[in-house]
C-alpha cells in the first residue's frame, strides 16, 4: 500500500490518499510563529510557545475524520440549494475526484478536484512574520459557469492551551470576537480572551469581499450544536449570523461571495491568521499580503532559504533513499527538531511543562551546525545558561517564560533531582559548533549558570570552558561502588528510573566520547596540561569501563544501587541493551575484540527487518523498581522495542570498525523512504524519521510512531554524512574517511566548509569497504585524509580512492 511518491525536482512529498492510516503533518514557520499543518489542512498555530500562547484549537486524540483548528469549504449555488464539500476532504469527508497533498520545505500545498471544480491551497508562514497565509485559487474544469462561495473557518483556543482543557467554567467566560467591517468590503475578525484584549489579539482576515461572517461555533454549527463541522447548518442559509461571540467557543469564518466562475476561469483569495497587539497592526499585515505578487516573492523567499540550507551537503550515491533522505527531507527534519525540540507535534501536545529538553536541543543542534553555524552559536549560549553551578544541568525549559525545570525526577522524591547526560550533551554540542567553525574564541564566551538570587539575577557567570570543566567533574566526582558515573534520576532512557546508587555505563561510554571531542580541541588552544589531564581522566575512565562491565559476550548497562548487574545474562528481562554494546566502541573504550564481539551480538539478537531493538527481552509486567520500562507492553518503545533514535549509533559503530556493509544495512532498516511501498504496516509518514517501531515480538510488528521530534532525526544524518559517507568536520580541517558498502562503485559528495566549497569524488575500484589509499586536491596528490582549509581553494575537486595502500 502507498499514500503518496517522493517529488525530487520540487523537494516535496506527494500524498496522494487523504485516508492516511495516521494523520500525517508538515511544519510551518518556526515557533516565534508557526506551528503544523495536517495533510487534510487542519493546523495547530502558535506564537512563541504552544503551552502559553496557543492560537488554533487543535484536538489530536479526535478522530482524524474530526475538524482541527483549521479548514475551508466551498458552497456551489444549486437550483435545488447548496453543494456543499471541503476540498481538504476533511470534515465534510466527501470522496474527492482528485486529490494530492504536497509537503514542501515550509510549505503545504492541497490541490482536489470535486464536482467539476480544482481547488489549490497553499499554507505557509512568510520568512520572519508573525501570521500564516492560505492563497486559495479556484478554477472551474467544467463546461459550465459556476456560482461559488468560499467559507475559511478557523476555531480559537484559549492561550493557556492547558487551562483550554482543564477549566470550562473560567475558560468560556472569558472568548471574545469583534468585527472590523473595512471600507472595501473585507471583514477582519479579532478574537481575544478578555484578559488580553488591550494588549494581544488573534486576527483573521482576507484580501476579498465577505458578505457574512460568523465568530460563534454554536451558531456556526447550528441546532445548540447539534449541527456539525461535517455539515455546518449556517451553510445551508444565505448568509451568516454576523455574530460577534461574546464568550463560548470562539472562531472565525468568512464567507465570499466569489459569484459566477466561467468555465475554465481562476478566481483567488488570500487569508491571514496572525497575532498582533492591536489592529493597526493587523492591518499592516494584511495590506503587505493582500495580492498575488507578495505571495510570490515570500514563497520565492522560503524556496531560497532551503536551497542555501541544503547546498551544506548533497551526495549522488547508488542509494536513492539515501540521496532523497540526505539531501531534502532528514535536513529538513532536523531544521524542525532544532525549532521545536520535543514541544509540539501530532504525539507531543505542547501542554504543560515540557518545554525545550536540554539533552534533546544539545543533540539536534549537531545535525544543523554546518547549515546554520550562527543561530547554532545563539542556541548553545541559551543550553549553557540552563547549567547549574555544580556542572549538572535542568533537563528542560518553557521557551517563554525561561523557567527551567528538572523534569519527571522532581515526582520521586527518593531519587536523584538530576539527569546524568544532560549537562554532556551540552559539551558535545559546543564541541561540534568549535569543530565545524573552528571558532575557539567562543570558549571564553561569558555565559551565567542557571542559579538566581531573589532579584532573578544569576548568581554566578563563567567562561564556555569553565562550564564544560565543571561538566565533566560533575560526571568524574558523581560516581558508585564501582567508580562509574551515578545514574542520577535517569540517563538518556529517561524509562529506566533506579534508586539512588545506580551506576550507567551509558554515562560513562558518554563521558568518554566527549573527552574524545574535547581533547584535540584543548591541545588546538595551546592548552598541554589541560589535554594531558584530560587524557588522564579519560584512561581511568576506560579502565574502570573495561574492568567492571564486560559479561562475557557484550557489555552490561548498569549497576543498579546494590550494585548488582543489569543488562546481563544472569538477569531475566533485558538481557543485552543496544546502547551498552555501541557506546563502548563510539568512545573508544572497547578492545577490538570485545568490539567485534558485542556489535555481533547486537545484530545476533536485536537487529530485526525494520531495525534494531533497544533491548531483548522485553518485561512482561509492571515493575516498580525499574520504573517506566515496565510500563509498555512487550516490545514497544523502551521495553524491547524498536527505538530509532540509537539505531544510528549502532550504524557508526560498524563504520569504526570498518564494516559498511552493516552499517548501510542498518540505515537501510529504518529509513522512512524505504517504507514508502508498505504504509499500511508501517502507518507513519515515509519522509521523516519516528522515534519508535514496534518490535518482533509484538503482533503490530513494524508499526512506526511518534514522528518529526525526535533525536533519530539528527543521528541518522550525522551516521549518514560522518561516518557512512564520512565527510567528517574536525577542529584542524575536513576529514574524508567513507565505510561505505563494498559493492558501491563510488559517490559524489558535495560540502560546504568554513566558507569554501569541496566536491568530493569517491572512487571504489576494489569493493572495499573502508580504507583511504589516495587522495587528490584540485589535481595534486596530498598526504593523509584531512584537508586543511587553509591550503584549499575557493571550489576544490577532491578525489579519493578507496583501497589497500
Amino acid at each position: 500500500m502507498k499514500c503518496g511518491y517522493f517529488d525530487i525536482e520540487n523537494r516535496e512529498y506527494v500524498i496522494t490518499d487523504p485516508q492516511t492510516p495516521v494523520k500525517w503533518i508538515n511544519y510551518i514557520g518556526t515557533r516565534e510563529f508557526g506551528g503544523f499543518v495536517d495533510h487534510t489542512g487542519g493546523a495547530l498555530i502558535c506564537k512563541d510557545d504552544p503551552t502559553l500562547n496557543r492560537i488554533t484549537k487543535y484536538i489530536q486524540q479526535m478522530p482524524s475524520s474530526d475538524f482541527k483548528g483549521e479548514t475551508l469549504y466551498l458552497r456551489i449555488h444549486r437550483t435545488d440549494g447548496y453543494q456543499i464539500f471541503s476540498p481538504f476532504y476533511v470534515p465534510t469527508l466527501q470522496k474527492l475526484d482528485q486529490y494530492e497533498c504536497h509537503i514542501g520545505l515550509g510549505y503545504t500545498r492541497i490541490l482536489s478536484q470535486y464536482a467539476g471544480i480544482e481547488t489549490e491551497v497553499t499554507i505557509f508562514v512568510p520568512e520572519k512574520e508573525k501570521c500564516e497565509i492560505r492563497d486559495i485559487k479556484i478554477r472551474n474544469l467544467s463546461e459550465i459557469p459556476v456560482h461559488i462561495d468560499i467559507i475559511p473557518v478557523v476555531e480559537y483556543t484559549h492561550p493557556d492551551a492547558l487551562k483550554q482543557f482543564t477549566n470550562a467554567d473560567w475558560i468560556p467566560q472569558t472568548m471574545q470576537s469583534k468585527a472590523v467591517i473595512e471600507n472595501d468590503g473585507t471583514v477582519v475578525l479579532i478574537q481575544y480572551p478578555f484578559m488580553h484584549r488591550d494588549s494581544q489579539i488573534n486576527f483573521f482576515s482576507s484580501n476579498s469581499k465577505v458578505s457574512s461572517f460568523e465568530s460563534d461555533r454554536k451558531l456556526f454549527l447550528g441546532e445548540n450544536e447539534y449541527g456539525s463541522f461535517k455539515k455546518p447548518l449556517a451553510l445551508t442559509k444565505k448568509e451568516l449570523s454576523n455574530s460577534e461571540a461574546l464568550r463560548g467557543d470562539n472562531i472565525a469564518a468568512l464567507l465570499h461571495p466569489l459569484g459566477v466562475v466561467e468555465p475554465s476561469e481562476e478566481k483567488s483569495i488570500i487569508t491571514v491568521l496572525g497575532q498582533t497587539n492591536n489592529l493597526d497592526s493587523a492591518r499592516s499585515v494584511m495590506r503587505q499580503f493582500s495580492n498575488e505578487a507578495a505571495i510570490g516573492n515570500e514563497l520565492a523567499k522560503l524556496s531560497a532559504f532551503w536551497d542555501r540550507y541544503l547546498d551544506t551537503i548533497q551526495v549522488h550515491s547508488p542509494a536513492k533513499d539515501l540521496d532523497v533522505m540526505v539531501n531534502i527531507f532528514n535536513p529538513r527534519q532536523c531544521f524542525t527538531t532544532f525549532t521545536w525540540s520535543r514541544y509540539l507535534s501530532y504525539y507531543q501536545l505542547g501542554l504543560g511543562s515540557r518545554g525545550i529538553g536540554i539533552r534533546d536541543s544539545s543533540q539536534d543542534l549537531l545535525a544543523v551546525i554546518a547549515a546554520i553555524p550562527e543561530e547554532t552559536k545563539t542556541f548553545l549560549e541559551l543550553l549553557l545558561s540552563y547549567q547549574k553551578q555544580d556542572g549538572s544541568a535542568m533537563h528542560q525549559f518553557n521557551p517563554l517564560s525561561n523557567i527551567g525545570s528538572c523534569g519527571d525526577s522532581a515526582e520521586m522524591e527518593d531519587r536523584y533531582h538530576y539527569y546524568s547526560d544532560d549537562h554532556l550533551w551540552i559539551v558535545l554540542a559546543v564541541m561540534a559548533y568549535i569543530k565545524e567553525t573552528a571558532d575557539l574564541d567562543f570558549l571564553h564566551r561569558t555565559i551565567p549558570f542557571y542559579e538566581k538570587d531573589r532579584d532573578q539575577n544569576p548568581i554566578e557567570s563563567a567562561s564556555v570552558l569553565d562550564h564544560i570543566h565543571r561538566a565533566l567533574d560533575f560526571t568524574q566526582n558523581n560516581v558508585g561502588r564501582h567508580a562509574l558515573p551515578l545514574l542520577g534520576f535517569a540517563d538518556w532512557n529517561d524509562t529506566v528510573n533506579l534508586p539512588k546508587g545506580a551506576e550507567s555505563l551509558f554515562v560513562a561510554n558518554l563521558y568518554g566520547f566527549v573527552l574524545e571531542q574535547l581533547i584535540p580541541v584543548v591541545e588546538i588552544c595551546g592548552k598541554t596540561d589541560l589535554a594531558a589531564y584530560y587524557k588522564e581522566k579519560y584512561h581511568v575512565m576506560r579502565e574502570k569501563v573495561e574492568s567492571s562491565s564486560w559479561d562475557g559476550e557484550w557489555y552490561l548497562r548498569y549497576f543498579d544501587h546494590a550494585g548488582n548487574p543489569i543488562g546481563s545474562s544472569q538477569n531475566k528481562y533485558c538481557q543485552m541493551y543496544l546502547n551498552a554494546q555501541t557506546w563502548p566502541v563510539l568512545s573508544g573504550f572497547a578492545s577490538k575484540e570485545r568490539a567485534q564481539h558485542a556489535m555481533a551480538a547486537v545484530y545476533d539478537k536485536l537487529f530485526t527487518p525494520h531495525g534494531i531493538k533497544i533491548s531483548t527481552p522485553p518485561f512482561d509486567g509492571y515493575d516498580p523498581v525499574y520504573g517506566g520500562i515496565t510500563t509498555f507492553p512487550s516490545g514497544v518503545k523502551e521495553n524491547g522495542g524498536i527505538f530509532v533514535h540509537p539505531n544510528p549509533w549502532a550504524m557508526m559503530a560498524e563504520t569504526l570498525l570498518g564494516n559498511g556493509n552493516r552499517a548501510f544495512e542498518y540505515y537501510q532498516a529504518t529509513n522512512p523512504a524505504s517504507h514508502n511501498d508498505e504504509i499500511e504496516r508501517y502507518e507513519c509518514e515515509p519522509y521523516v524519521y519516528p522515534q519508535n517501531i514496534i518490535a518482533d515480538n509484538h503482533p503490530q510488528f513494524g508499526l512506526a510512531r511518534n514522528s518529526w521530534l525526535t533525536g533519530a532525526a539528527a543521528w541518522h544524518y550525522i551516521a549518514a554524512t560522518q561516518y557512512i559517507l564520512g565527510i567528517r568536520p574536525e577542529v584542524s580541517g575536513l576529514r574524508i574517511d567513507p565505510c561505505i558498502p563494498s559493492k558501491w562503485d563510488g559517490l559524489t559528495i558535495t560540502r560546504k566548509f568554513r566558507g569554501k566549497t569541496y566536491t568530493i569524488i569517491i572512487h571504489n575500484p576494489h569493493h572495499v569497504c573502508k580504507g583511504v589509499s589516495r587522495v587528490a586536491a584540485n589535481g595534486k596528490e596530498i598526504l593523509g585524509t584531512l584537508l586543511n582549509p587553509d591550503e584549499m581553494e575557493k571550489e576544490n575537486q577532491i578525489e579519493v580512492w578507496l583501497g589497500i595502500k
